[in-house]
């Protein structure tokens, strides 16, 4: 993978990632907002040992299953295979962490994947503005591109059932939502769901600002004009997600916490499809192309047996 190209980009003669506006998005906007204050106003009355544990649970599975696994290394990476069904099942899983539907997903993260790579860039896809600035433009804006590149979505953006959930990601609430109340109440569907929402949107943008601003460094991508941070205390919450400077040296790795101590709970689980035979083609960095823009800035350079020759610039 080159410096600038990224998997569904299609650079087109003019196409920029500096200029353009930020605008109110009404919909995310209601959407992110209605979740933070049903969370606030509502949380704390119907609060009990039952529904924190409901949390808990469907917070931390849809995460690693949905999100990290499910839409980031397998629908935007292509970082390994899997049967069509359960690539699907983690798709809707991904899709009920209440972000956006797959394919929206897909186009946000390329984008500003591409952007990030430029020697400059607008600072919505940067995140260059300060935290409260930076919180309003993510979670109740868009960015606007004067000349925005084109997508390609492949095989991805042709499948019905993708494009139903990009229709449809707020209604796929529901059938949590009616269960939950079934078996535990409203205190289940608010913590269930509102808390859960609430809290992995407004995380994943956190995690995702100071990512880009702050925090360890292994590696530097020359000319990048973005380049990224370790956030050590959210490997966990995040399944690994956190060790964004290691992916952004290795963007097509399934495995991201790749030293030792570096907690990677979504590398885990697909290496436990593999043992089931339900994940293969299972990509590590040292089967991706050198990239001679790559050079690592360890203090003591102990970098992974497995990335060696990709270290050198």
């Amino acid at each position: 993978m080159g410096s600038s190209e990224v998997n569904t980009i299609v650079e087109i003669e003019g196409c920029s990632p500096t200029g353009g506006k930020v605008r109110w998005d009404p919909v995310r906007s209601l959407w992110n907002g209605g979740m933070l204050v049903m969370s606030l106003v509502f949380a704390p009355a119907v609060a009990s040992w039952g529904a924190v544990a409901v949390f808990l649970v469907t917070t931390g599975g849809s995460l690693l299953l949905g999100h990290s696994v499910g839409f980031h290394r397998r629908l935007i990476h292509r970082s390994f295979e899997c049967p069509r069904w359960l690539e699907r099942t983690l798709a809707w899983i991904g899709t009920t962490v209440g972000m956006g539907g797959p394919l929206w997903m897909i186009r946000t993260h390329d984008l500003r994947d591409w952007a990030q790579r430029q020697p400059d860039c607008h600072d919505y896809l940067a995140h260059r503005r300060p935290m409260l600035i930076d919180a309003w433009w993510q979670l109740h804006c868009s960015l606007h591109l004067r000349h925005p590149p084109r997508f390609d979505l492949g095989p991805a953006g042709k499948d019905p059932f993708y494009r139903f959930l990009d229709a449809s990601w707020m209604v796929q609430q529901l059938p949590i939502a009616a269960l939950l109340l079934a078996v535990g109440g409203w205190g289940w569907v608010v913590w269930g769901v509102c808390v859960r929402v609430s809290l992995s949107v407004t995380g994943h943008w956190f995690v995702g600002h100071l990512a880009h601003r702050r925090g360890p460094q292994s590696w530097l991508v020359d000319g990048a004009g973005v380049q990224a941070h370790d956030v050590s205390w959210a490997a966990i919450p995040t399944m690994g997600e956190a060790w964004h400077n290691n992916h952004h040296a290795f963007p097509g790795s399934a495995r991201i916490g790749l030293y030792p101590g570096q907690s990677d709970w979504g590398y885990r689980f697909i290496q436990l499809l593999e043992q089931f035979g339900l994940a293969w083609n299972v990509v590590l960095p040292d089967a991706l192309p050198h990239r001679p823009a790559l050079r690592s800035v360890r203090v003591d350079d102990h970098r992974p047996a497995a990335v060696h020759h990709l270290g050198r610039a």
